[in-house]
């Protein structure tokens, strides 16, 4: 396994930019996942990296080594797509070996190689069928095997289980974080869903419009987004974004108004908004809180429906300006479901975002 570079990347399609100044390290053995949402530039940055792609400018290093320019083959580079790529023709044992016997290894050699990986992924019964006869699930492990054999520096995967169903995603979300552990090899995964991101990646890497907006740990992001589109990404369900107007400011603390005259206080931040000017608080699902108390300090919440799923339901509906929100409720079950509800924000919890979408702190 390798450590990999990108020093100061570009991707140019024409006079398109699609990816505008990435740097990046990754560290040897590390996990790290592309997010972001769809046409932002994670899946062509990953075809950057297996040499699928050319690089517009920037550089790669793969190890100690520079491969910018390095012919796919030559970069010690294992990847496995969406659709599997098996060959249909051939049976599981013909798909594990068949990068080994083009590379002119003996029978022996190959044997060697596939059975081990084969048994390591469970497919030891499955050696003489072909691709149509397995399930979605065997066919990845397969697609997967394949690339193992190779002995890989970096593996790369692009949205390897979007073709699963729900049930078979959550399985080999898990047999993928054990292989993981169990090989440790640099591994790179891009993926639009920020749950694949959040359960298996030692570090994400958060891109919109070809550009990297945050790199950090699931939780560190989930608990300290560096700006509106981040908070707003990672997450599920997502976090409530309420528009607010700064109504009083002073050296400790900045007062907002809220939908329903509703009235908070934020700690100071820096730089300081004036009075009068509108910002985003952004606050989870599950730190609002139910009350009672005055109703000055709440905002009210008319629910258009429930979700309940046993041990979480979700209330979706609106503020009294229609400002669309989630509560999420863990303590409390009823029989009924409440239409109507105080929520209190617990501001330690919550975001404070300029117009432009900036954090400030």
């Amino acid at each position: 396994m390798a450590a990999l570079e990108l020093h100061n990347v570009y991707k140019n399609f024409g006079t398109v930019e699609a990816i505008t100044d990435v740097s990046l390290d990754v560290r040897e053995g590390e996990f790290v996942v592309f997010v972001g949402p769809s046409g932002c530039g994670k899946s062509t940055l990953l075809r950057m990296i297996a040499g699928l792609e050319d690089i517009t400018s920037g550089k790669l290093m793969i190890g100690a080594e520079e491969r910018t320019h390095a012919d796919p083959a030559k970069r010690q580079i294992a990847m496995v797509f969406q659709s599997y790529a098996l060959y249909p023709h051939m049976t599981v044992r013909g798909n594990l070996g068949f990068a080994l016997r083009m590379a002119g290894e003996s029978k022996a050699a190959v044997a060697a190689k596939v059975d081990p990986v084969a048994a390591m992924l469970q497919l030891n019964g499955l050696m003489d069928r072909r691709p149509s006869q397995l399930s979605g699930g065997q066919r990845q492990r397969v697609a997967i095997g394949r690339a193992l054999v190779r002995s890989p520096k970096v593996f790369l995967f692009d949205e390897p289980l979007s073709n699963l169903d729900a049930e078979l995603r959550v399985q080999m979300r898990v047999e993928l974080a054990q292989l993981h552990k169990k090989i440790g090899v640099t591994t790179i995964y891009v993926t639009h869903d920020q749950v694949e991101a959040m359960t298996l990646a030692d570090r994400i890497v958060v891109v919109r419009n070809g550009r990297i907006e945050q790199i950090g740990a699931p939780l560190d992001l989930y608990d300290n987004p560096c700006n509106l589109f981040v908070a707003g990404f990672i997450g599920s369900p997502r976090i409530n974004e309420i528009v607010a107007t700064v109504a009083g400011v002073d050296e400790r603390h900045l007062s907002l108004v809220l939908p329903g005259e509703a009235r908070v206080s934020y700690p100071s931040t820096v730089p300081t908004p004036a009075v009068g000017d509108r910002l985003t608080l952004a606050i989870r699902p599950e730190h609002f809180m139910r009350t009672t108390g005055n109703p000055q300090g709440v905002v009210k919440m008319n629910v258009d429906y429930w979700e309940h799923l046993g041990g979480v339901s979700y209330a979706y509906g609106a503020l009294s300006d229609g400002q669309r929100v989630i509560f999420e409720e863990r303590s409390f079950r009823s029989f009924h479901d409440d239409r109507s509800l105080s929520l209190e924000i617990d501001v330690s919890k919550a975001f404070l975002f300029d117009a432009t979408g900036r954090r400030l702190r």
